[in-house]
């Protein structure tokens, strides 16, 4: 293998900060975020807020954590939360909402990773003494193993208003809810108005080392920070970390429609691929599933036949890939990247050992 990777697609978490970023970073007026006298900080949480059309916002260090702060937020020990069987809260955070809120999850079935009414009626727990309490419904957008869905807005207006009229709490995981605004046109403003509280992350497709942010009620976040203090999430000088974010906000939102148009080209050329199977169609933001045939290998063993090439592609389930684009990727790479591709089928992987970063990497 290249001592370093030629052509990254594992997910967008490994894009690097620009150096207009980093600037933006050794600049940042700080403070101590704690007793809330980080500067940019407070301007990045209020920015938010007003972004999603909600009361306040609290930074976090990742989108998992602002995930589980919601959890905590609105569930106590002993309830339950709806959520679909792909959802990362649910399969990718180490059992956090068991572990850390005494929730556990009641998963559901629905088309591409997304939930409707259909799905949700029926699932809500009666009120009786021997059953465990509903009290929340956590969504995805963009769905990560449901294949880069985004929610149509009329979906989440159902969901919303459902679980209203039920006395229940919406939350989003909303790690690449950017994405799902440029694909479907819509504002975080509109996404705000039926759901209950947002997790963003910075530090997937808008380009920042790390943080997140929850937004919702000015209630809800009073309870978040004691729930962040509680994970270790304590932030003093996180103004640093803020100004990415803010930096991203203003100038790495509308560019995720070339990561989206990069998607899009990169499975067309798997379509053209003997022994790989993909729905281009089907590709609608930055994240493209594809599948080797069976006869061919499986897809451990073709992700570490590309590796060796210097394309880092995770298997995604036995026969399953994903590759994700992002700011660190270039159109002109594309065509390299198909030949490595077709190359490597072509010439068989099926004694390759499986992937040295193990199997089914969820980020």
């Amino acid at each position: 293998m290249p001592s370093r990777p030629l052509y990254d697609l594992r997910s967008d978490t490994v894009t690097k900060p620009s150096r207009a970023m980093r600037q933006a970073m050794a600049d940042a007026e700080v403070g101590d975020d704690m007793s809330a006298e980080d500067p940019t900080v407070n301007r990045l949480e209020a920015r938010c807020a007003e972004l999603f059309g909600k009361q306040a916002a609290v930074f976090a260090c990742t989108a998992t954590q602002a995930n589980q702060m919601a959890v905590r937020v609105h569930c106590q020990p002993g309830d339950e939360l709806l959520i679909h069987d792909t959802g990362h809260i649910a399969n990718f955070e180490a059992g956090g909402p068991a572990a850390i809120a005494g929730v556990s999850c009641r998963t559901l079935p629905g088309d591409r990773g997304m939930l409707d009414v259909p799905q949700l009626k029926g699932n809500v727990r009666a009120d009786d003494q021997h059953l465990v309490q509903t009290r929340l419904v956590c969504v995805e957008n963009t769905t990560n193993m449901g294949g880069g869905h985004a929610y149509p807005l009329e979906q989440l207006a159902r969901v919303g208003t459902w679980a209203k009229e039920l006395g229940l709490k919406v939350h989003m995981d909303g790690a690449r809810l950017f994405n799902a605004t440029v694909a479907r046109g819509y504002s975080p403003k509109d996404v705000g108005r039926h759901i209950d509280t947002i997790a963003v992350c910075f530090s997937k497709g808008l380009g920042c080392p790390m943080g997140a942010v929850l937004v919702g009620s000015t209630e809800e976040i009073r309870k978040a920070r004691r729930v962040r203090k509680m994970l270790g999430g304590a932030l003093r000088q996180a103004g640093i970390v803020a100004a990415a974010a803010e930096y991203a906000l203003s100038h790495n939102i509308e560019r995720l429609a070339e990561d989206h148009a990069n998607a899009h080209q990169l499975a067309e050329r798997i379509a053209q691929i003997r022994g790989l199977r993909i729905n281009v169609d089907a590709v609608e933001t930055n994240l493209v599933f594809f599948d080797v045939e069976p006869e061919w290998g499986n897809a451990a063993q073709l992700s570490h036949a590309l590796e060796s090439r210097g394309v880092l592609i995770h298997d995604a389930g036995p026969q399953r890939l994903r590759a994700c684009t992002h700011l660190d990727f270039r159109r002109e790479d594309l065509p390299e990247v198909g030949r490595i591709l077709a190359e490597c089928v072509e010439a068989g992987f099926r004694a390759s050992p499986g992937s040295p970063f193990g199997s089914f990497w969820r980020g």
